[in-house]
């Protein structure tokens, strides 16, 4: 139709809504749209699909009143199965077909044939940006990016992503819409990853060089990062379930986009498992085998051992929380070893001293010690966590790794003693998190915010990564950057400039 586009803002209230593609996603922006009140129509290149996708709506909202999670009547639900040709009345349009950017292209096209020039076109990709959609339409100001996560109905976050071309009234309605469906919307510019799938590639990246550099298995990777770490689900169960040829996928995107920059390359040992077909648990096997409803195996711990009778702290201990949990008698001492000890050292008896990590490995600090030492992974939280890694430094000996293991069995940890790998698991992975985020931060992807809410909401993390840094201090994440990029001097590590800043001006990023 001709004419200049309506882009005045305003409520969203309960105009019609199209959705464009019924697969999981579609038909789970169709079910939020008609149980807010809209009359939904749903289109399909295979109208069979769509008709599958109402009745598949109407069951999932029967069940939900049946647990006495919704109230109304499903079969009272406004959907209609339709053609493209036939949404001409509809005020959204929210497509969610294939991550093509030529068929979605084609689409808007189309679309554009039909719809009113008032009417808001928006893409679920979680990947293309608005801008390229938008191009060579002639209203491109009306395309947004309203990216859901699956499944659509139960997770609360939706990214909106403007296109250079954007009107800002069409992204706030856009964003009206949404959060009258119950979301908390957060606003991105359309760069590659959005926010984040973005910042949240070194979850995988870090296990997965764990896993390739240092033999560490998975297991143990994700056991650390859910008992320590707090994250709810390890990345390589996480990997599991996502499927790996769609994670491979797009952290391939992202590091093409970033001219493949070394920060997101991508896994051989992942590419391997896509080429196998062993894409998780979709095919029974991935990361790990599933055989029925058994999901992935639990991770050995290190046996049990004897406590020390006592040890000794050196300044103010980071492991201070640890050592009262414990039990274990503490005395303050000063080193007698001639040789001036890092503060907060805690001195096992023997002479081996624990450290906290701060990105260096075991043996590089001993070396500057003068004395074997073992390095202890942070946590979020070390009076509530479940685990703890600990790398012990080349040569040190056996009964000093047994007396570690001890001390922190004492505490009701699981220990694992993993390989010298520097940055340990949670220490290397919430520094790369928190790293990507301020690099976000700076190209002003989001604002400061919006980042915390996506990737809490997003990926279910514990604490938003500007936060953590904010709880670690800036300080502390950038030595375990430049620890690691000195141990690497890859690039991989390369710290954002404006975490720098912050660090040395000792303000948080956020």
């Amino acid at each position: 139709m001709a004419g200049e586009p309506d882009t005045r803002a305003g409520a969203p209230g309960r105009g019609a809504v199209a959705v464009v593609g019924t697969g999981t996603m579609g038909a789970g922006i169709a079910q939020l749209a008609a149980v807010a009140g809209h009359r939904v129509l749903l289109a399909d290149a295979d109208p069979a699909a769509a008709r599958r996708a109402v009745s598949a709506i109407r069951d999932r909202a029967g069940a939900l009143v049946a647990k006495g999670r919704l109230d109304l009547d499903p079969e009272a639900l406004d959907l209609t199965v339709a053609a493209v040709a036939g949404l001409g009345d509809c005020e959204y349009v929210v497509e969610a077909i294939a991550e093509d950017l030529g068929a979605k292209r084609r689409l808007f096209a189309e679309l554009e044939q039909v719809v009113a020039p008032s009417c808001v076109l928006a893409s679920n990709t979680s990947s293309l940006s608005p801008t390229a959609l938008a191009a060579g339409l002639r209203h491109p100001g009306r395309v947004v990016g309203l990216h859901f996560f699956n499944p659509a109905p139960v997770m609360r976050l939706v990214e909106l992503v403007c296109g250079l071309a954007t009107a800002p009234a069409v992204a706030d309605r856009a964003a009206a819409l949404a959060r009258g469906w119950g979301k908390t919307v957060v606003r991105s510019a359309a760069t590659p990853g959005f926010i984040v799938n973005r910042i949240a590639r070194p979850y995988y990246a870090e296990a997965w060089r764990l896993h390739e550099e240092h033999g560490i298995e998975p297991a143990v990777i994700d056991a650390v990062l859910t008992g320590a770490g707090g994250f709810r689900l390890g990345p390589f169960a996480l990997m599991d379930l996502i499927g790996h040829d769609v994670n491979e996928a797009v952290t391939r995107s992202v590091w093409t986009a970033f001219g493949c920059d070394p920060r997101f390359t991508p896994s051989l040992a992942q590419r391997a498992l896509v080429d196998a077909g062993w894409l998780g648990r979709k095919t029974g096997r991935g990361c790990y085998r599933y055989d029925g409803a058994a999901g992935p195996p639990a991770a050995a711990p290190a046996p049990p051992r004897d406590p020390p009778a006592q040890v000794v702290t050196h300044g103010t201990s980071p492991l201070r929380a640890l050592l009262a949990r414990s039990a274990v008698p503490v005395r303050a001492g000063r080193d007698s070893g001639g040789a001036e000890l890092p503060g907060g050292a805690v001195e096992l008896p023997g002479g081996a001293v624990l450290l906290r990590c701060t990105g260096q490995s075991a043996t590089a600090l001993s070396a500057a010690a003068g004395r074997p030492v073992i390095v202890v992974d942070r946590a979020l939280d070390d009076a509530t966590a479940t685990a703890v890694a600990v790398a012990a430094c080349d040569g040190c000996p056996a009964p000093a790794v047994a007396q570690a293991a001890g001390l922190f069995q004492a505490a009701g940890l699981a220990v694992f003693v993993i390989d010298d790998a520097p940055g340990l698991i949670v220490t290397r992975t919430v520094a790369m998190l928190a790293n990507l985020a301020a690099d976000a931060l700076a190209r002003r992807v989001a604002t400061a915010g919006d980042i915390d809410a996506a990737m809490r909401l997003g990926t279910g993390y514990p604490q938003g990564p500007l936060a953590w840094a904010g709880r670690w201090g800036t300080g502390t994440v950038l030595a375990v950057l430049d620890a690691l990029e000195d141990s690497y001097r890859d690039g991989h590590y390369r710290a954002s400039p404006l975490l720098r800043r912050r660090a040395l001006a000792g303000q948080p990023l956020a």
